[in-house]
């Protein structure tokens, strides 16, 4: 029983740090040292002009480029800096100045995304610049980098914002190909000459948009795909008629369909799509992740492999994925708690031993 109230207690903590802690996305990636940008964040969200506060903590840099998660020391401190409607990163070691997104923590699996975009099809009909402004505006809850010369830019925030951005560029993209095809019926000049691209480059691992015929496609965060895949083993599209081939890059994985054969019944398409589409938004919800930051060593790798391949036959519905840096836990809040403490015990447990002392076991 004591056991238990000293794990309650524990989840409690973390409940309460989190409610302390915000995500910042916008921060110039490369620009200075990183432990000079934290020192820059660190400054600005104590200062009262920010309606900062005493901070316990910065995370910074993360997994993700150009964020970090600022930690307070008081929970109202936490709630004044999200009142602040605009946060500018100034400082004389900085270029210029940076605006930066400001979010409460989440321990969703999905609390920030990031992925690069090739905006380069649109410059014939839009100003690149004009086109970033109307996204911005359109969806605000996003954080995009400055705009590249090559036409990419990245942009950062939850994945269903992202889900939105997609759906309008794709709208665009759709509008733009309307308009080519009544200019090549008014004209009968060049009619086999090299089809023009508009959206997102097909050639881009970024690519949310794709004309294929007869195709349809679905934008995933990696995370959720990986889960449907390996943990709900989500391989029944072969039913249904359908097959896929996937494009990851990052944290966004996209997934087109594609019938068998062209007699198919074009309505099982549509189905398999709606039905990933569901259990991508059903898990988005449920599920969280842990991640266990390791230091390089082969001999600490060691350990949390070892102690995550134990415990992991108690938990069938937790995902493990092991990185070089990192190891990521994905399931549900219970199972993570769970599965993450017994972990935890478990490589205290091998600290106590040798390598050699550790495989034997």
């Amino acid at each position: 029983m004591a056991k238990k109230s000293e794990g309650l207690q524990q989840a409690a903590g973390e409940a309460s740090k989190s409610e302390r802690t915000v995500i910042v996305s916008g921060i110039p990636d490369g620009v200075l040292k990183d432990e000079v940008m934290a020192d820059i964040l660190m400054i600005h969200f104590q200062r009262a002009k920010n309606r900062g506060g005493d901070v316990e903590g910065v995370v910074y840099p993360t997994t993700t480029k150009g964020v970090a998660y600022i930690t307070f020391e008081d929970q109202k401190v936490t709630e004044k800096v999200l009142k602040k409607s605009e946060h500018q990163l100034e400082d004389k070691r900085l270029p210029r100045h940076y605006p930066l997104k400001v979010s409460l923590y989440s321990q969703d699996v999905f609390s920030c995304i990031s992925c690069v975009l090739d905006l380069s099809g649109f410059g014939d009909k839009y100003v690149l610049e004009d086109l970033v402004q109307e996204l911005q505006k359109n969806i605000t809850a996003l954080s995009f980098s400055p705009l590249q010369p090559n036409g990419q830019i990245s942009v950062q925030g939850s994945f269903p914002s992202i889900q939105s951005l997609k759906d309008n560029l794709l709208l665009k993209a759709n509008s733009l190909s309307k308009t080519d095809k009544k200019a090549k019926c008014m004209s009968s000049q060049r009619s086999n000459s090299k089809t023009q691209k508009h959206g997102v480059s097909v050639e881009s691992k970024n690519n949310f948009i794709h004309n294929a015929v007869g195709e349809k496609q679905v934008v995933l965060d990696t995370d959720v795909y990986y889960y449907m895949k390996h943990i709900l083993h989500e391989d029944s599209l072969a039913k249904k008629s359908v097959v896929s081939r996937e494009v990851t890059d990052g944290e966004i994985t996209i997934l087109y369909l594609e019938k068998v054969n062209a007699s198919s019944d074009p309505s099982k398409l549509e189905r398999a799509k709606k039905k990933i589409e569901d259990l991508s938004a059903e898990l988005h919800s449920k599920l969280q992740k842990k991640r266990f930051h390791l230091d390089g060593s082969k001999h600490e790798m060691q350990m949390y492999q070892h102690a995550c391949k134990r415990v992991q036959p108690q938990y069938s519905q937790v995902l493990v994925i092991p990185y070089e840096t990192h190891i990521d836990v994905i399931g549900s809040s219970s199972d993570i708690f769970g599965f993450a403490q017994e972990v935890k015990t478990k490589v205290k447990h091998y600290l106590q031993k040798t390598p050699q002392e550790m495989i034997v076991r």
